[in-house]
């Protein structure tokens, strides 16, 4: 079988190409964006909240029951949780887990040219 090389460029965020006849498409980062989702921003602002969640109950070891527990919530919202099923969690009860498990949310609010929203987690 024979291997067709794609030209060497820098993959860039938007690029498109093909190799071995096969079409590519380099993401943006946000697979929402790159899905079209007109709240792309929003959606993946959400993920990176419930992202953060999911790895503290992981690193804890806890199971879905007990995470519930800390959290104040009913298992099954944890099994949507780690499923990414996130359209029934609101930001609030995301940042309220995150309060609860011990962590600061901080909201920043400015004027900008190409308004947007944004989670920076450090």
């Amino acid at each position: 079988m024979a291997v067709t090389t794609a030209k060497k460029h820098k993959l860039q965020p938007g690029n498109t190409g093909k190799v071995n006849d096969i079409e590519y498409f380099v993401g943006r980062g946000n697979v929402y964006e790159d899905l079209g989702f007109h709240d792309a921003e929003e959606r993946f602002a959400k993920l990176k909240l419930a992202a953060q969640i999911n790895e503290i109950i992981q690193k804890n070891g806890w199971t879905q029951k007990t995470a519930a527990s800390n959290l104040g919530t009913q298992q099954p919202e944890i099994s949507n949780l780690s499923r990414g099923r996130l359209r029934s969690i609101t930001y609030d009860r995301l940042v309220n887990w995150l309060t609860r498990l011990g962590y600061s949310v901080e909201i920043k609010v400015q004027r900008s040219k190409r308004p947007h929203v944004r989670i920076a987690i450090a």
